[in-house]
């Protein structure tokens, strides 16, 4: 993968502006924070998002992939304030669950979602060199 950074922008913090990348690519649905029950085991937004991660790390393992194959990310978040308010623990929980690889992302605030309880859903596209 090459990051693209126009050399006069400031770096972005957590996520890139660009990334060309080529090989297989592996797309990820959206994954929220519940186990391998379906259950919510926190209504934490930290926790969610660490059980929703590990769901994505689990999923790009039966491709072969692995985090730092990850080129895109899309969050959705029930709440931007909340999402805003986590930002460093968040950031804490995304370096132990996915390390230091850091895809371009999107975040949107969303009305809700299909699964009661959810607290954010996230989906990713993987590249797996050739």
């Amino acid at each position: 993968m090459q990051i693209l950074q126009p050399p006069s922008w400031p770096r972005p913090k957590g996520y890139s502006n660009g990334i060309v990348a080529k090989g297989r690519l592996v797309f990820v649905a959206g994954q929220v924070g519940f186990n391998l029950q379906e259950k919510f085991e926190t209504s934490d937004f930290v926790g969610q998002a660490r059980q929703a991660l590990k769901n994505i790390v689990a999923i790009l393992a039966e491709a072969g992939a692995r985090p730092e194959h990850i080129c895109r990310m899309n969050w959705y978040v029930a709440d931007a304030k909340e999402y805003n308010a986590s930002l460093g623990e968040l950031g804490a929980v995304y370096r132990e669950v996915i390390g230091r690889n850091f895809p371009v992302m999107t975040a949107l605030q969303v009305a809700g979602f299909v699964e009661q309880g959810a607290k954010l859903e996230i989906e990713v596209t993987a590249v797996l060199p050739d």
